[in-house]
């Protein structure tokens, strides 16, 4: 304890923070979601209370709802509650840069404006007003941070006097009487968590707690008056930091030269007289310092844990779950195109997207791993093949591993793969074998064939986008069959050995918005579902990867080489591929008419009206032999085997039993989509060739 007798110049014990880490989380998803690159000042609320203990002091608290909340947050985040005694709520400002040069360039001199007298009177928190500064690198998840506790310098400094434990300073009566006061004063909701009151005792010794704007009730009462307020230091010779600004203020606002201050600290939720001080500080410079002129310098940046004026830095990388820190690494590079490239990029879309992947070779482990890339989190994978020794080198998702003992199932072994590369991916694998036209199925068969057309039916309803990434051809019928009936968006990626095809079936044939009821308003499908009718907008339904064609798909894996019955390509093209497929997908789920979206070009005159991600075209045609791409429509055929208004609506009315006589039957879809009449139509086409002049050497003729 200071000696009693003798004056010294007051010292105070600086103000120490604690930052949870739930405030650093916060900060993290307010930078990537909401701030983005503004660096404008954030408001932010820390805690603080008494001293609790007398080997232990009080912080100035930063939690997860210091920060303001999101704009989707504001239903379930809680702000600071008033009226916690443990929770006195500071106002303060925070100053996140954008870099790590910035946050060291920040001029380092704390602002503290000036109160007004009636400001500290009806809040007196604002006397405790801090500042933080901060840079977030969210690739490490490491937080530079500094506190300012902004504080007025006396000059001179104010000197202190019998600075004494509480339980000395008063008498006897006295002290009980102050000890009930300041319980009461706790106890009650609406004071509990004013940091700033005043000590009054009357000439019996009575004791009252009161507001700062009672002082001149309290000097007309004749009362003694002593400036009380919540002490967070526990040293026995020492105040607090909060003394400071209210000692400038006690002297600006009421001329005082003579200050007696208590020191208010607690022990286990009670008054503590025997922890708390009581003091009696001496100004010097009072009229200087009422001279509104004169701003005085200010102090406060925080010392390291070493007593040195610097910076700190917490890195949470190593305490957070690996999967959230996964999830986090994922969602980064996709919120930083929302910053300044693409502020429309909807994740929540993406999130939610439930992608079917019907094969798991070479094109469906590059599509998977782009899906996840672009935020899909929902995928499934059909496929009946096993991993062999050929296919790691090729697909990406397979290693030597999965080929031993005569191979894991590809789709399983896909699932695998992609949750050891990012475990929050949503995946499910499906062993099983596509029904194929040109295939005949055996009668001791048929069960088992219809069972998985079933599934296949279910699954693909179930899902909001599938992609068709099969080998052959004719294991993409049923599939576009189906995805026409639902009204699904369909992808299709197809590889020659130098050349590739991939586009986006057009809208099903009978779709309608009265088809799709969706319970759930965020169901992607019925949003899809809910659009317009392709008749109503009036333009050309887009083909599906059939319409082009004039015959039935067949067998086209019989009777084969084996250089015929393997996809040979060459390595780079799949890649190129899956990726234009996945884009092709992410344009759709972003484009105002989605599935119903007709094809654009970059040169066409609607190029003004481009979406943000681009133009959407329907068929993306490429070479590497020539280092080529070009992109093409081609309309829907009335006669197309999978996609017809006739082919779907006999399947809607017959069902399974159709999709058996498609098998087993290779000239029943040309049959009844009218092509057997238009190839004997064209084969019975004859040309007649009229010579003009007869000059029998003329190049030119006309047909």
């Amino acid at each position: 304890m200071l000696d009693q007798g003798k004056e010294s110049i007051l010292q105070f014990a600086p103000f120490q923070s604690a930052v949870d880490e739930g405030f650093w989380h916060r900060l993290s998803s307010l930078k990537l979601n909401k701030l983005g690159i503004d660096e404008s000042p954030i408001p932010i609320t820390g805690i603080y209370a008494p001293c609790l203990h007398n080997q232990v002091s009080n912080h100035l608290t930063l939690l997860a709802e210091s920060l303001p909340p999101e704009s989707s947050e504001q239903s379930f985040m809680p702000a600071i509650s008033r009226g916690n005694r443990n929770r006195c709520p500071v106002p303060g400002i925070l100053y996140n840069t954008n870099t790590l040069e910035g946050f060291q360039a920040l001029d380092k001199q704390p602002h503290q404006g000036r109160s007004r007298k009636g400001k500290v009177e009806e809040d007196s928190s604002v006397l405790l007003r801090f500042l933080v500064i901060s840079f977030a690198d969210l690739k490490k998840w490491s937080f530079h941070y500094w506190f300012a506790f902004p504080a007025l310098v006396l000059d001179p400094p104010a000197t202190v006097f019998h600075l004494k434990p509480a339980a000395q300073w008063f008498s006897v009566e006295e002290v009980e009487s102050v000890r009930t006061a300041c319980n009461d004063w706790r106890n009650m909701s609406s004071t509990t968590d004013v940091p700033f009151f005043l000590v009054s005792i009357s000439s019996n010794s009575a004791v009252t707690i009161r507001h700062l704007a009672d002082f001149e009730a309290c000097q007309r009462d004749g009362h003694k008056v002593l400036f009380g307020f919540y002490d967070p230091c526990h040293l026995p010779n020492n105040p607090g930091w909060p003394l400071r600004n209210f000692l400038w203020f006690i002297c600006r606002r009421w001329s005082l030269q003579k200050v007696y201050f208590f020191c208010y600290r607690e022990n286990r939720g009670f008054a503590d007289l025997e922890l708390s001080l009581v003091g009696e500080a001496s100004i010097s410079n009072v009229q200087e310092l009422r001279n509104h002129q004169n701003m005085p310098n200010v102090v406060g940046w925080e010392h390291n844990n070493k007593g040195r004026k610097t910076s700190r830095c917490i890195n949470l990388a190593k305490t957070m779950d690996p999967t959230r820190l996964a999830i986090a690494a994922a969602d980064l590079n996709l919120k930083l195109m929302r910053w300044r490239q693409l502020p429309s990029l909807n994740l929540n879309v993406l999130s939610s997207a439930k992608c079917l992947l019907l094969g798991a070779g070479t094109l469906g482990c590059q599509v998977a791993r782009m899906l996840m890339a672009w935020g899909v989190r929902k995928i499934t994978l059909v496929d009946s093949g096993k991993v062999s020794l050929s296919n790691p080198l090729r697909q990406s998702l397979y290693t030597l591993d999965d080929c031993l003992n005569g191979g894991e199932f590809k789709a399983k072994a896909a699932v695998k793969s992609l949750a050891r590369i990012f475990p929050a991916v949503e995946a499910e694998s499906v062993v099983m074998a596509i029904p194929m036209p040109g295939h005949p199925v055996p009668s001791q068969e048929e069960t088992s064939v219809l069972e998985g057309c079933r599934h296949l039916h279910d699954l693909i309803d179930s899902h909001d986008a599938v992609f068709l990434l099969t080998d052959t051809r004719e294991s993409r019928w049923l599939p576009s069959l189906l995805c026409a009936n639902a009204n699904k968006i369909t992808i299709t990626a197809g590889l020659g050995f130098d050349s590739f095809v991939v586009m986006r079936h057009g809208a099903g044939p009978l779709s309608s918005s009265d088809e799709v009821k969706a319970e759930d308003p965020n169901d992607l499908s019925a949003a899809v579902g809910s659009l317009s009718l392709m008749e109503n907008i009036r333009i050309q339904r887009l083909g599906c990867y059939f319409c082009n064609d004039v015959v039935a798909p067949i067998d086209s894996t019989s009777n084969r080489t084996l250089d015929q019955q393997c996809t040979v390509t060459r390595p780079g093209l799949a890649p190129i591929a899956s990726s234009l497929a996945v884009e092709l997908l992410v344009g759709i789920l972003h484009h105002p008419s989605g599935i119903f979206a007709k094809a654009e070009f970059s040169s066409s005159s609607d190029s003004g009206c481009e979406q943000p991600l681009g133009v959407l075209p329907h068929q993306i045609r490429g070479s590497l032999s020539q280092f080529s791409q070009m992109t093409l429509v081609g309309h829907a055929s009335t006669s197309c085997t999978a996609c017809s208004s006739t082919v779907v609506s006999e399947y809607r009315k017959r069902g399974l039993d159709f999709i058996l006589q498609a098998i087993n039957h290779p000239t029943y879809l040309e049959d009844l989509t009218g092509l057997t009449e238009l190839m004997k139509s064209a084969g019975s086409f004859e040309l007649d060739w009229d010579y003009e002049g007869g000059d029998e050497d003329k190049e030119c003729v006309e047909i």
